[in-house]
Order: C-alpha cells, then sequence, then structure tokens
C-alpha cells in the first residue's frame, strides 16, 4: 500500500511540475505548482515527517503560493508576453539550459546510491528542525525573510510603473 501511495504521488508531483513547465497562462502554472506542493506533502506523510508536512501546506501551499498569486495580479502579465515575443532568440536559450539541467540530473541520479539510510532519527522532528532551523540556520532563514520582502516590495513598484 505505502508503495501505491509513492507511486500516486510522486508520479502526480512530476506530471505537475511539467505542467507548470507547459502552461502559458501563470495562474494555471501557480495552480499547478499548488498541486506540486500537495503531492509533495503526501510524500513527508509517507515518510513519517508530519511537521514537514505540516509546514509545506502553511508556509509552501499557504503563504508563498498566495505570494506569487499577487505578484501575478499586480504585474500586467499581457504587456510582458507582447515583450517577450519580439525577442524569439529566448526561446533558443532554453535548449542549452534544459540540456544542462538534464545532465546534471543524470549525474545525480548515479551519484546517490540507491536505498540510503537516514543519518538519525530525530529527522522530520519538531524539536529537531526547531533547533537546527534557529541555531545552524538562523542567518539564512532571516535573510529569505528579508528578499521575500524585497520582492514584494520590488512587484509593487514595477505594478505601480505599468
Amino acid at each position: 500500500m505505502e508503495r501505491a501511495l509513492f507511486l500516486i504521488f510522486a508520479l502526480t508531483a512530476i506530471v505537475a511540475a511539467f505542467n507548470i513547465l507547459l502552461r502559458r497562462h501563470p495562474l494555471h502554472s501557480a495552480l499547478a505548482l499548488l498541486v506540486v506542493l500537495g503531492a509533495l506533502t503526501g510524500l513527508y506523510i509517507l515518510l513519517g515527517a508530519y511537521f514537514l508536512a505540516m509546514m509545506q501546506v502553511v508556509i509552501y501551499a499557504g503563504a508563498v503560493l498566495v505570494l506569487f498569486l499577487f505578484v501575478i495580479m499586480l504585474l500586467n502579465i499581457r504587456a510582458e508576453e507582447a515583450r517577450l515575443e519580439r525577442r524569439p532568440f529566448f526561446r533558443w536559450l532554453a535548449v542549452p539550459f534544459a540540456l544542462l539541467l538534464g545532465a546534471e540530473t543524470f549525474y545525480l541520479v548515479r551519484t546517490f546510491e540507491e536505498n540510503p539510510s537516514p543519518s538519525g532519527t530525530s529527522i522530520g522532528v519538531t524539536e529537531a528542525v526547531g533547533r537546527e532551523l534557529f541555531t545552524t540556520y538562523l542567518l539564512p532563514f532571516e535573510v529569505t525573510s528579508i528578499v521575500l520582502l524585497i520582492a514584494i516590495l520590488g512587484a509593487v513598484v514595477l505594478a505601480r510603473r505599468g
């Protein structure tokens, strides 16, 4: 049963991730991202990392996705699409980057062992995550919040110019 649920969540995440890339309208891509985040939540639950699963829902599917939707609504997407159509060479730049990403993925899949064993028993436990977040990773955590704030301000400034 666990293997079947894993396959369902993993395939859902992969199909929705490709759907993010294939949709032309950014709102549809954001909704596909919501599906990916939901599938990842299911995978976290299968791993027994219930705290990470709830944080995935609250932080990413809740706050960050809502932020993305606000930015999409603030920006004038139609004007940006018209401007990008005048530069067709941007489309061809995607091909080498896609090949590079594929090569990197192939390298990473071959590098990692097939069945890794976790290094400790406290993986995904609330206390362990909190301790690491507010000791070892405190600076990146705070810098990320500042970068998100700057991104929101930048989106508002860009929206007012157009």
